[in-house]
């Protein structure tokens, strides 16, 4: 009866023993489950935060030149040009030059016919023939009324209005001298003739042509412009132009000469600024003597400049202009991010010149992503 009892008590301890082993095998399964997803979720926390600071390459500020070129456009004219106008009025009887053509001082360019000029030349000279004659008498009255004094014939009234009578015909004698000499000088101004070496480069007269004195009234007739030096004309921007002094040396280049270049060299400015433009009006002397460069015809002008701060190049893509300024993004020991201001000197399109900010040393980011802030971790890809 005991043993009946026993067996079916151990049947009972035998399924307790083997649930209890199932539910631990359970459990322990379950934990290896969960430490195997925390450990993967550590190692994607882990692996996550070592991808999350942005990749960046780095560069390093170059040396700027002690000198840069200058390029602007200019404009050549004549280093003396003038209009040639009648000095007086008439007809244009022949003209014995063209544009084009090359003169030299005092040679004949056109002549006039005046003849209103000529007869007044004319009535001027029968003028100082009259006045002559009545100087003539009256210096011979008043002779013979100084020998009638002398005899007590006559009074010192008398004598005096023949000697006064003797002055005034003299002085018209001298007047009627001066017309007639204005009027030859005007005559020689028939021939119009140039007035210094150089070449014609505009004639706006022909024959026939009725010419009016004077630049108020007529139009010039010639215009004649001495090209064996020429002036260059630059506007340049005011944060140049201190550093363009006179002596300054330049290269210039003009498109129908392609291939050449001439030198040039500043000769002044107009030591102000344009309000309109912001630019200063330099001016060059250009030696023409080849007579290839023509007046009025534009240039390209290359200046050779000293840099006054000797300053760093970075890369265009380094800087960063946004409300806070112009800045560059460096790196420091720990690999943090050193906003630093900087000034620019000049803009070279790839390459940005600056003045000041940086040190040789810095290494510069060279593409900062958007949102970068002062402290940010970032990982170093390499240096550009």
């Amino acid at each position: 009866m005991p043993n009946e009892i026993t067996a079916p008590l151990n049947g009972h301890s035998g399924l307790r023993r083997a649930a209890a082993i199932a539910a631990t095998v359970a459990l322990c399964i379950a934990a290896a489950g969960i430490a195997t997803r925390m450990i993967a979720t550590k190692h994607l926390r882990d692996e996550t935060n070592s991808l999350a600071p942005p990749v960046v390459a780095l560069t390093n500020a170059q040396p700027g030149n002690t000198t840069y070129t200058l390029d602007l456009p200019g404009r050549l004219q004549a280093y003396t040009s003038a209009p040639i106008y009648a000095r007086v009025s008439g007809y244009l009887q022949r003209w014995d030059v063209d544009i084009g053509t090359r003169v030299r001082a005092g040679q004949l360019l056109a002549e006039i016919d005046a003849p209103d000029l000529d007869q007044e030349l004319e009535q001027a000279q029968g003028n100082l023939l009259t006045a002559r004659a009545n100087a003539r008498l009256a210096t011979t009255t008043a002779i013979r009324w100084q020998q009638l004094f002398n005899t007590h014939s006559v009074s010192q009234q008398d004598l005096d209005m023949k000697n006064g009578d003797r002055a005034a015909k003299d002085a018209i004698v001298a007047a009627a001298t001066a017309d007639v000499h204005r009027l030859q000088v005007l005559e020689g101004f028939k021939r119009i003739t140039a007035p210094f070496a150089g070449v014609v480069t505009a004639r706006t007269t022909d024959v026939g042509d009725l010419i009016a004195s004077g630049n108020s009234n007529g139009r010039a007739l010639f215009t004649i412009s001495d090209t064996h030096q020429l002036r260059l004309y630059v506007a340049v921007p005011q944060t140049y132009a201190p550093q363009l002094q006179p002596g300054v040396e330049a290269r210039i280049d003009v498109p129908e000469r392609p291939g050449k270049t001439y030198s040039a060299q500043v000769e002044s400015s107009a030591q102000s600024v344009d309000p309109a433009s912001g630019s200063t009006l330099v001016q060059l002397a250009v030696d023409n003597s080849g007579n290839e460069l023509t007046a009025g015809g534009f240039a390209n002008v290359h200046f050779k400049v000293p840099t006054p701060i000797a300053g760093v190049r970075v890369p265009a893509s380094a800087v960063i202009v946004d409300h806070r300024g112009v800045q560059v993004a460096t790196l420091g020991p720990d690999n943090r991010v050193e906003l630093k201001k900087v000034q620019i000197a000049r803009d070279l399109g790839n390459v940005i010149e600056l003045s000041g900010g940086l040190a040789p040393t810095d290494r510069i980011i060279a593409t900062p992503p958007d949102g970068l802030l002062q402290g940010d971790t970032v990982r170093v890809a390499g240096y550009n």
